[in-house]
């Protein structure tokens, strides 16, 4: 039990897929201008990531690896998180179709986010087990919404500030992004 709440805890904080391997940065500063939008995309990597290390496991375990197509993971990885985000995307634009405007052009992004792609290699990589696999993918995906709210927090408070013109919108961003890698780099010494 105590190996998986470290697990979950270097997902969520020390291995940050956002701020510290720097996976996944299109919706990050796509979808962190305002709240109600990063809380929506969080929400959604969630499920598809969760899924998608799911669905791309059990397809190494039973398939790729015992027929020997290991060659063809990235391929068959890439089709699996596809269609996860299709379903997505239709089921928020049936249930909540506010939320799916807002999203835009940055929810069938997530299909090419690397921070989903990256989550499911690493958990083939490190060859966890079904339940170590479980934890990752939700300890990845809460910290990937973990740092995505907190930067649209911080950006909420930086819209109503004062900020030089040069470093207006995405510079600012950019500078904020960094500092709070910083601050979740200081967790590297918990575990």
């Amino acid at each position: 039990m105590g190996d998986y709440i470290l697990l979950a805890i270097s997902a969520i904080l020390v291995n940050n897929i956002l701020l510290i391997q720097y996976l996944g940065n299109c919706p990050f500063l796509g979808t962190s201008k305002r709240m109600d939008t990063a809380v929506g995309m969080a929400m959604a990597v969630v499920f598809v990531l969760v899924l998608a290390g799911i669905v791309t496991w059990v397809l190494e375990a039973v398939i790729l690896k015992r027929f020997g197509l290991e060659y063809l993971r990235t391929l068959a990885f890439i089709l699996v998180i596809a269609a996860l985000v299709q379903f997505v995307e239709i089921f928020m634009k049936k249930t909540i179709p506010a939320l799916y405007a807002g999203l835009g052009i940055f929810l069938p992004l997530i299909t090419t986010n690397c921070a989903v792609m990256g989550v499911c290699l690493i958990n083939i990589k490190e060859e966890y087990n079904f339940l170590e696999m479980l934890v990752s993918s939700i300890g990845y995906s809460v910290g990937f919404g973990l740092a995505l709210i907190l930067f649209a927090g911080l950006r909420e408070r930086i819209i109503i500030g004062r900020v030089p013109g040069p470093l207006q919108d995405v510079s600012i961003a950019l500078v904020t992004a960094g500092f709070m890698s910083l601050s979740f780099l200081g967790f590297k010494g918990m575990i």
